[in-house]
């Protein structure tokens, strides 16, 4: 038999099913699941500022919780619920630190866990509380020195710049406002200067890597050429050394030879008889030819009367 089910039943079915989902999506949004088996864990902190229920709770980047609620405790403490969903072993002496994951997002908490402590958490526990400095806390903590040095600059070139115009008189303000303007010309002319050479390299910049590729081919070539000119003049001293060691012991040989007696000049030098004949030789020539030099027509007599020839006599020495 078939129940008939009245439309009554069926809307108040579907009003605490609504309910129920909407007391689901409350919790969950709220970082608990009332599905799931959990674990509660608190930590005090004196400033939670960015941080808000249903911030992710993680374990190096891994969301393992949610921050349940956050209530003012007494002396400005304040006490953080984080439900954690994931079953992981949390040791008791384990930290929770508040840090900023990016520049845009809320703040999180970073479970740095002591894997050294064998003693594990248990659900109600207090875990050790931290802070870590954010990105835009640490830039603004860097920018804070330079901001104040700034002012400090700002603050010395306005004390120098109403100095100077206290010092100069209108004729120097107005020489140097001349100054001003004439460097002001001088810029843009460079300026001017420097573009139209960008214009000119621009519209060039084919012929400029040719000459470029052309010296780079020429220097190749030079430093070829220089290579092939060493190794010429290299040859060409070591054929002068060769022929210089040759005529260096040919020398060496001869003045051997001499020194033997072997040879002309070695029998010149060692036998004395032929010194002492080649030198009366030497004499009785030089003799003859002065004879002749001085009395000619004894040796070289033509007449055509047939004049008789005088007898030779050894010429005196004066």
């Amino acid at each position: 038999m078939k129940i008939a089910i009245s439309r009554e039943v069926k809307t108040a079915v579907l009003v605490l099913l609504s309910i129920g989902m909407l007391i689901w999506g409350y919790t969950f949004l709220n970082g608990k699941n009332i599905f799931s088996s959990s674990r509660t864990f608190f930590v005090e902190y004196d400033n939670v500022e960015g941080l808000s229920t249903a911030s992710s709770v993680t374990i190096n980047g891994m969301v393992v919780g949610k921050v349940h609620h956050i209530s003012l405790k007494g002396q400005g403490k304040l006490l953080v619920e984080i439900v954690m969903t994931d079953k992981v072993d949390i040791p008791i002496s384990s930290k929770a630190v508040i840090y900023s994951p990016d520049l845009i997002g809320g703040k999180q908490i970073a479970l740095q866990i002591n894997y050294n402590d064998p003693t594990l958490a248990k659900s109600g526990d207090y875990l050790q509380s931290g802070q870590m400095a954010g990105l835009i806390d640490d830039l603004g903590q860097r920018v804070d020195p330079i901001a104040k040095k700034l002012d400090s600059v700002l603050y010395n070139v306005n004390i120098l710049v109403q100095t100077i115009n206290k010092t100069l008189d209108p004729a120097a303000q107005k020489n140097l406002q001349e100054a001003l303007a004439k460097l002001n010309a001088t810029m843009g002319n460079a300026n001017a200067i420097t573009g139209k050479f960008d214009r000119i390299v621009s519209s060039n910049e084919a012929k400029i890597s040719n000459i470029v590729s052309d010296f780079n081919t020429t220097s190749k070539n030079l430093s070829a050429f220089s290579n092939d000119l060493d190794k010429i003049q290299l040859q060409k001293l070591q054929d002068i050394l060769n022929k210089f060691d040759n005529a260096a012991s040919s020398l060496d040989k001869m003045m051997s030879d001499a020194n033997s007696g072997k040879g002309n000049i070695g029998k010149l030098m060692k036998e004395e008889q032929l010194y002492n004949n080649l030198e009366s030789a030497t004499k009785e020539l030089n003799s003859l030819l002065e004879d002749v030099k001085l009395n000619p027509r004894r040796y070289i007599n033509i007449s055509v009367f047939g004049k008789k020839a005088q007898p030779y006599a050894e010429p005196v020495k004066q």
